[in-house]
């Protein structure tokens, strides 16, 4: 007999042994990608919107480059802080009710938010936008790895990974030049009405969860507690250096883009706000490289191709420091790329590496990565303004550094005997 499932749709109230996934090519496997896609849209795009017109927010309340960052950084906090909790929720009530909860609630704050009268109201309602907002990065891949045929999934979870992508360039460009033809508020809210389609499309596409087994059908005792799985995986060096991977590099990524275009608005090249914008399209460099990475860590394996990953990040960012404009906008593409290749791979990687709780693993690396998204996308700016462009790329440089330091000597691949 059939019930409402925790989803609030009619299924039965635990998934069928011998489910196997939604087929690749299938109608419901289109719209589950096609749902996904615009979660990630509905997610990323209101998250980073604000990145776009920092200079604007900066000019508006009379504060600095580093107090303007927290614009990004109290909602990348908040979606660090929200991404356990969110998987919690998700295991009790339902995968695609939690997500429709999550994606409703941030968009509500979204369209509100960019409307805060003080700054630090606008702090605190980024803030909870942010919570809101971890219930999709937190839940996707688990629900998506539960109804598509496992052989698919890998290539399923690009697709949500370009929608995120995607979403957060989206959210760059549509706030930066409806910010310059009106105001910076105007720019954020066209951002949030944007997510709010793209939440209504995601409620509307995606398809009936069947793989999914509520913890209040389980029986008892079967499952291991969240304090338990949690410890394991704070226990193994090498998925603690994968975590590492996420906090340092995210880190210093947002800050680049934090802060680059405050140099760019400056003395040498003293651009407009609307070209500024367009340095976000070196993002699709990051879908390209994303993708590459995977390719190349099944032939070469994961601890080279992170490594030349880190390498080229670190490159890109030294050429940043040109005057030239041409160079400096070629490091940004290397640095970009380089950072969604060795993100793809460390975010992979660890799903892997973890021998229990894979989604308590996943959800420690996303904390890890929004963490370092919040503290050092703020003190880019602190460097920026006591050294200028040089310490905030040096401080990136640096980050990045470590990240391959505790590569080398941490995830080196382990030689079994045969």
């Amino acid at each position: 007999m059939s019930s409402e499932n925790a989803d609030g749709r009619a299924s039965m109230p635990r998934a069928s042994a011998d489910w196997t996934g939604h087929s690749h090519g299938s109608r419901e496997y289109r719209r589950l990608l096609a749902g996904l896609f615009f979660a990630g849209i509905a997610t990323f795009a209101q998250l980073y919107s604000p990145q776009a017109v920092l200079a604007q927010i900066a000019d508006y309340f009379t504060v600095g480059a580093a107090d303007a960052a927290l614009v990004v950084s109290t909602s990348t906090i908040g979606l660090a802080i929200g991404v356990i909790p969110w998987s919690v929720v998700a295991d009790r009530v339902g995968r695609v009710r939690a997500m429709t909860i999550a994606v409703i609630s941030a968009t509500v704050f979204g369209l509100l938010v960019p409307f805060a009268p003080t700054f630090s109201l606008l702090l605190t309602g980024r803030f909870v936008e942010g919570l809101m907002l971890g219930g999709v990065p937190a839940i996707a891949i688990a629900y998506l790895s539960e109804e598509i045929e496992p052989r698919h999934a890998a290539r399923a979870a690009g697709s949500y990974v370009a929608g995120t992508s995607i979403g957060g360039l989206l959210g760059r460009l549509v706030a930066s030049p409806v910010a310059e033809l009106a105001n910076w508020r105007v720019g954020v809210f066209s951002v949030a009405v944007l997510c709010a389609v793209s939440a209504a499309l995601f409620i509307t596409l995606i398809p009936r969860p069947q793989g999914f087994v509520p913890s209040r059908a389980r029986r008892r005792g079967i499952d291991p507690s969240l304090v338990g799985l949690i410890r394991a995986n704070l226990q193994s060096p090498r998925l603690l250096a994968l975590y590492a991977q996420g906090f340092l590099l995210m880190g210093g990524f947002v800050a680049l883009y934090n802060f680059l275009g405050f140099r760019l608005a400056g003395e040498p090249f003293n651009l407009p706000q609307s070209l500024i914008s367009l340095v976000f399209v070196a993002y699709l460099a990051g879908t390209w490289s994303s993708a590459q990475a995977g390719v190349l860590a099944a032939r070469f394996g994961r601890w080279w191709v992170l490594l030349l990953a880190v390498a080229l990040m670190i490159g890109g960012v030294v050429l940043t420091l040109s005057v030239w404009l041409p160079l400096t906008l070629t490091g940004l593409l290397l640095a970009t790329a380089g950072f969604f290749a060795a993100h793809a791979v460390a975010s992979g990687w660890t799903g892997t590496e973890a021998s229990v709780g894979r989604a308590q693993a996943s959800s420690l690396y996303n904390l890890s990565y929004y963490a370092g998204s919040s503290l050092f996308g703020w003190l880019g700016g602190v460097f920026f303004v006591t050294w200028g462009w040089v310490g905030t790329a040096g401080m990136v440089a640096g980050l990045a550094a470590v990240a391959a330091l505790l590569t080398a000597l941490l995830l080196r691949p382990v030689r079994t005997l045969t």
